[in-house]
């Protein structure tokens, strides 16, 4: 089977976070049964036209808002329509309207709804408000046009928010993810997370912006500072280098820009060294498709304290894998930190069942369900 996939970023783009980390391994799942992959994606600073990823062809077009959307319109009806047997519609917030113009089996995948995050976008005062009301409102009209096609989610939570749009539940998927481990270089022993006399740290990974809560994780940073010795690591890249000097000088005012180690974007192995060595990663995010980097870090027994928010509830198992603060704020985060970090009975025992909690998340699994699905759509 010729395959297709439309996604706003690939693998390599600069801003890939856990979506695209799990799309690619469905399609290395799918090439390895002898399936082709085509995947149209945005282009970068520095990318490619052409690239191809692990068996995947990889062909990059338009820029991520909007651009690419435009060009895999034109780029499919204008000579690729009778070329593919399947299209795979990822969703971002602007799905690729497949419905509107491709007549071949198609499957939507999506990890969230965006619903609020839309009024979290990082334009400044009105124009983030007006792109929030039309996103917001757009959504809800978006999802007519898909109301016969069937989806892929990661999590139940991601199920219940589609079927709210009028998508039957009996067309909606549930595949779980799963971890890829690296190889680490360092690792630091076990038992040292819960040395009372080591300086821990806490870390945040992620993309750097207000739906992933990392002002909320500097908050609670600042509060933490002032009651403790600590580490704080920052994971992650910004959507903007307006949004990155934003946080800095956010840090600089709390006064920690002396106290935060900002890692940037940084290669998978790197980024299983970190969580090795971190005690606790935080997790503030207004909404997930599922929480991938949980897992990731509970992998590197390093447990997970996290708002309740959709798709957290999924990866997060409570007092297993890491806890929930009492409310969505910066406050109660650094509360539920403190309370773990300085209960070094109680981190080692999460520490050690966080481990067992992410053994059960296997990829090989999870392209099982995923090839069936796309076999019994053609």
């Amino acid at each position: 089977m010729n395959i297709l996939v439309f996604s706003w970023r690939d693998p390599k783009h600069p801003l890939a976070g856990g979506a695209e980390q799990v799309m690619h391994e469905h399609m290395k799942g799918w090439i390895k049964v002898g399936h082709k992959v085509t995947l149209f994606s945005s282009s970068f600073k520095g990318s490619s036209r052409f690239e191809t990823i692990d068996g995947v062809r990889v062909i990059r077009r338009g820029s991520q808002y909007l651009g690419v959307h435009i060009c895999a319109f034109l780029w499919y009806l204008f000579g690729n329509h009778e070329r593919f047997h399947l299209v795979v519609d990822q969703f971002h917030g602007i799905p690729f309207l497949t419905p509107l113009y491709i007549k071949v089996p198609k499957l939507a995948v999506l990890q969230e709804v965006a619903r609020e995050v839309w009024f979290l976008n990082p334009l400044s005062w009105p124009l983030n408000w007006m792109i929030g009301i039309i996103g917001y409102i757009g959504e809800s009209v978006i999802f007519l046009f898909y109301k016969n096609i069937k989806f892929m989610t990661g999590s139940e939570s991601a199920k219940e928010d589609v079927s709210k749009f009028g998508i039957p539940k009996q067309n909606i998927t549930v595949v779980p993810h799963g971890v890829i481990l690296h190889k680490l270089k360092v690792r630091a022993p076990f038992g040292r997370k819960s040395e009372k006399l080591e300086v821990q740290t806490i870390v945040y990974l992620g993309v750097l912006s207000k739906d992933k809560g990392i002002e909320d994780a500097i908050k609670c940073f600042s509060i933490l500072n002032k009651v403790g010795e600590w580490n704080f690591w920052v994971i992650g890249k910004a959507d903007s280098k307006k949004y990155s000097d934003n946080l800095k000088m956010m840090c600089k005012e709390l006064e920690l820009d002396r106290k935060i180690k900002f890692w940037g974007f940084v290669t998978q192995g790197k980024k299983f060294e970190l969580l090795s060595r971190a005690h606790i990663l935080i997790n503030p995010s207004v909404k997930e498709g599922w929480g991938l980097v949980n897992i990731e870090a509970n992998a590197m027994g390093t447990p997970v304290v996290a708002y309740r928010s959709l798709g957290l509830i999924d990866s997060v198992s409570d007092g297993i894998s890491g806890i929930f603060c009492g409310e969505k704020t910066p406050q109660s985060l650094a509360e539920a930190v403190y309370s773990l970090l300085t209960d070094s009975k109680h981190l080692a025992k999460i520490s050690r069942t966080a481990i067992s909690w992410s053994k059960q998340f296997s990829w090989k699994e999870a392209k099982i369900q995923s090839l069936e699905l796309i076999k019994s759509l053609t």
